[in-house]
């Protein structure tokens, strides 16, 4: 066999067995080879950065890799962004990017670039691949090291001459790094920190947003009276009735410190110490009020273990305060991000996957389904915008049975649009809702917060999406999505209901006004 079909046998034998492609004249080979190996499954992607974001959606759902086949370097650049937001949620990840044939690099042909380099700014861990008897092992270790605790990005290059030349046969898996189980002195200490009670704030994140971590954290809050606190965009969230509540870090600042207001102890697990996402003039950068003693605990080490253990040695109750079943009411009149909001937590079906690209317009969203049946919810972790619609398409892939939701800003959805047309092409259970209010909203708020001078029309330009005027059912359409338009509270509710009763991709363009108008 050549190198790419003993590459590909080695990632199915691994587990990894999808693959979101968008590939050129150097992975031919590669593309070749998938009808070779009938356990891998090749999705087609029109943009790169629909491969990697439906890579980390799927990475996200499944708890294992998917993998992507990029198009040299400027491949693997147009998927960047949304390896970003993957590195920055730990999602396991298997990058398989294509390169020229290791003889044709010396020529410098017009897609020679730096790979190397490119990769190692999105990744945990880089490989190359030189000759076609190592690339099975290096296939193996690829994804060891996406599967290594935390999980990571990992990124095979792949020059092509590796693909086509007779290679040996494929290799068995390579067990990854386990999370080290937390010490006795680590357990007592971070005891002895909680005991100090309400001026103790617990910041978790990551793989403590399943429900045994949340109820290990707020059995920790109910012995002590410590605070409990998740980070702002959780890369996965099981939430709803009969799960603990567990309030989000506010992304402003101010409202941030707020928060962590009289906080003497800060414990992070699982996530980063709280800073600002961006500089402002005169606002500090860490969040944490002054004098705070924050401990970060290592990410090696087991979170969830870690909480359970502390919990366990605190005495803490093990039945724990949960969120009761509720929903809002079906709204009726004008259209606006609430009574979209509404709508959703009346009608959310049970054991969803909500991705959360809305932004400015999902505000209200979090309280309106706190109540609703369990679901997962998946945020944009990195903030390089264009996540939602290839992320929703990743889950989908990983979780056919369950219905997918997608709430979608409209400017970010026009990075990836091309998604779309995946999700009908593999026949996806999506329901896409974009909020139309045709501005950078959220851009409109940060202008006044970075202090900037006072601003004139040009300014004002630049953040605002009319003239013309998106037209998101046609354009999902066009890619074979059925689509409708609601402008009022009532049509939203009649399309939601038959969007979210039927399967396969639907689209609905909710024509909101931007919050505050």
């Amino acid at each position: 066999m050549n190198g790419a079909r003993a590459l590909i046998q080695t990632l199915v034998d691994c587990g990894v067995d999808v693959c979101f492609t968008n590939p050129g004249t150097s992975e031919m080979h590669f593309v070749a080879a998938l009808d070779e190996v009938e356990p891998m499954r090749g999705v087609l992607c029109l943009f790169e950065g629909g491969a990697t974001g439906a890579a980390d959606g799927y990475g996200r759902m499944a708890d294992k890799p998917a993998g992507t086949l990029l198009h040299l370097g400027p491949g693997l650049g147009n998927g960047f962004a949304n390896l970003h937001n993957a590195r920055r949620a730990h999602t396991p990840i298997v990058n398989i990017v294509g390169d020229h044939a290791t003889y044709h690099k010396q020529y410098d042909a017009p897609l020679e670039s730096d790979i190397d380099a490119v990769a190692g700014a999105c990744s945990g861990f880089v490989r190359r691949s030189t000759k076609p008897d190592e690339v099975a092992t290096d296939a193996a270790a690829t994804v060891a090291a996406a599967m290594s605790s935390p999980n990571r990005v990992a990124t095979l290059i792949l020059p092509a001459d590796v693909c086509w030349l007779e290679a040996d046969g494929p290799v068995a898996p390579i067990a990854p790094e386990a999370s080290t189980a937390p010490s006795v002195e680590l357990v007592e200490e971070l005891a002895g920190v909680f005991r100090g009670g309400s001026n103790t704030v617990l910041l978790v994140g990551g793989r403590v947003l399943r429900e045994a971590g949340q109820v290990a954290a707020t059995r920790i809050a109910a012995a002590t009276g410590a605070r409990v606190l998740c980070e702002t965009f959780p890369a996965r969230q099981e939430r709803g009735a009969g799960l603990p509540v567990i309030d989000r870090l506010a992304y402003l600042a101010e409202f941030a410190q707020m928060q962590l207001d009289g906080a003497t102890d800060l414990v992070v697990v699982d996530t980063a110490a709280p800073i600002s996402f961006f500089a402002y003039p005169e606002k500090a950068s860490v969040l944490s009020p002054e004098g705070c003693e924050v401990r970060e605990v290592d990410a090696a080490i087991d979170p969830v273990a870690l909480l359970t253990a502390v919990a366990d040695t605190l005495d803490a109750p093990t039945e724990v305060p949960v969120a009761a079943a509720s929903r809002p009411e079906l709204p009726t009149g004008p259209l606006t991000s609430e009574t979209v909001a509404q709508a959703l937590g009346a009608l959310l079906p049970d054991d969803a996957v909500i991705v959360d690209e809305a932004n400015t317009s999902g505000l209200f969203i979090p309280g309106a389904t706190a109540g609703a049946p369990r679901h997962d919810w998946l945020c944009l972790t990195g903030g390089a915008i264009g996540i939602g619609i290839p992320l929703a398409t990743g889950a989908a892939v990983a979780c056919p049975d369950r219905k997918v939701l997608c709430l979608e800003a409209d400017g970010s959805a026009m990075y990836t649009l091309q998604a779309l047309w995946t999700q009908v092409r593999e026949n996806l259970d999506v329901v896409t809702v974009i909020f139309a209010n045709h501005s950078y909203a959220v851009l409109n708020m940060e202008l006044n917060r970075v202090g900037a001078a006072e601003v004139g029309p040009k300014a004002l330009k630049m953040l605002d999406l009319t003239g013309p005027t998106l037209d998101f059912v046609a354009l999902a359409q066009g890619m074979g999505v059925a689509a409708s338009r609601a402008t009022t509270s009532e049509e939203f509710v009649d399309q939601l209901r038959e969007a979210l009763s039927t399967k396969g991709p639907k689209l609905i363009e909710a024509v909101v006004p931007p919050l505050g108008l």
